[in-house]
């Protein structure tokens, strides 16, 4: 059965990376208590209470509300790397099991426990503090050539969340994109990028035009 393995929140540390503190180093607690925490610029940062965030430039909002990771990503990573990936090694709020979360669909909705109600917006594109949380060399190359980044969540219905909830799928669109396309989108891939601007399936209409935008000239050069 589909369920969460771990809940994890990360608290402000220093970042080697940058010159703003971070919350990636993020360790299991009993449970977490989810709401949308508004817009990415002046909102709450993250969707779980008590998490931090310290580049809201370019994570947290309502589209980035939640991070999801599948334990079994985790335990491939481990494998490829010779060490073990604890839970929330990868930043991620949510750590799922028995769930394809990288092959989710944008737009898909999951129900997770007997409150909470979530809905998958795309993505997590790497960052540089991801490469130094990791501290593997070439971590950004082979990351984003595996493809499979977890997926970033939307609450549709706050409420709390503990390791051993149920995760049930509520409902799938028809238009097939999932979350590796808009990854391969993000990186240049002009036939996913085609795919994510014609489908119109990302909740940021900007994100949608500067797709729309660099398809177009890569289009003019290539």
């Amino acid at each position: 059965m589909a369920h969460i393995v771990s809940v994890n929140v990360g608290t402000s540390r220093p970042n080697r990376a940058k010159n703003t503190p971070t919350g990636i180093h993020k360790q299991p607690v009993d449970q977490i208590e989810l709401r949308p925490p508004g817009p990415k610029h002046g909102g709450l940062g993250s969707g779980v209470v008590g998490d931090f965030i310290g580049d809201r430039q370019h994570h947290g909002g309502d589209n980035q509300a939640v991070y999801a990771v599948a334990r079994e990503e985790l335990d491939w990573w481990g494998s490829e790397l010779g060490r073990r990936l604890d839970d929330g090694m990868f930043g991620e709020n949510l750590t799922t099991v028995g769930l394809d979360t990288d092959h989710a669909l944008i737009g898909e909705r999951w129900q997770v426990g007997e409150q909470v109600v979530l809905r998958v917006e795309g993505p997590r594109i790497p960052c540089g503090t991801f490469r130094m949380h990791m501290g593997e060399a070439g971590w950004l190359k082979r990351f984003v050539a595996h493809g499979l980044s977890g997926a970033y969540l939307s609450i549709e219905r706050p409420g709390v969340v503990k390791a051993g909830d149920a995760i049930t799928v509520l409902s799938r669109p028809d238009h097939g994109i999932d979350v590796p396309t808009v990854f391969r989108a993000f990186y240049d891939d002009i036939e996913a990028m085609r795919a994510v601007v014609e489908s119109g399936v990302l909740s940021d209409p900007e994100e949608t035009a500067a797709l729309a935008a660099r398809l177009e000239s890569l289009s003019r050069t290539r």
